[in-house]
């Protein structure tokens, strides 16, 4: 058998390639999306208008420094996973997430829930109960 060979320039090209072209982050906003508008998370509480629209937030949340992961939430809110839990780290992921959807609501991840296993499907049944909305964290009703 003949040994393939491959010249070095040519592999490590393919390398910087593959990794410049993998994604920074997950990308829960889809499975998230589809698992609410494919009826797997039971009656829409909600327009499916209102599911697409919370998908554009999700996604564009994901390009926030502090954003490991975020999902699309059957009750109305975005879900963060932070890079760092600390409230030095969210503070200003929270400012950045109202100051460009101040009329949404986002819900970051505990530490505890980081650390358990957890699926798109379980994130998206989540209540967003305890998380303040934007709206009124910036002072309005």
């Amino acid at each position: 058998m003949k040994a393939l060979a491959i010249p070095m320039g040519a592999l490590c090209i393919a390398l910087a390639t593959f990794c410049v072209a993998a994604p920074a982050s997950a990308e829960s906003c889809s499975k998230s999306r589809d698992y609410i508008l494919e009826g797997l998370s039971g009656q829409l509480t909600r327009p499916a208008r209102t599911y697409k629209e919370l998908f554009q937030t999700c996604m564009e949340a994901l390009t926030f420094s502090n954003v490991k992961d975020a999902y699309v939430m059957k009750d109305g809110a975005v879900a963060i996973e932070p890079r760092r839990n600390t409230v030095s780290a969210t503070a200003p992921t929270l400012a950045q997430f109202c100051q460009r959807f101040p009329n949404s609501t986002a819900r970051f991840l505990t530490p505890d829930e980081q650390r358990r296993p957890h699926t798109a499907g379980l994130i998206v049944m989540m209540s967003s109960g305890t998380a303040t909305s934007c709206k009124e964290l910036r002072g309005g009703t």
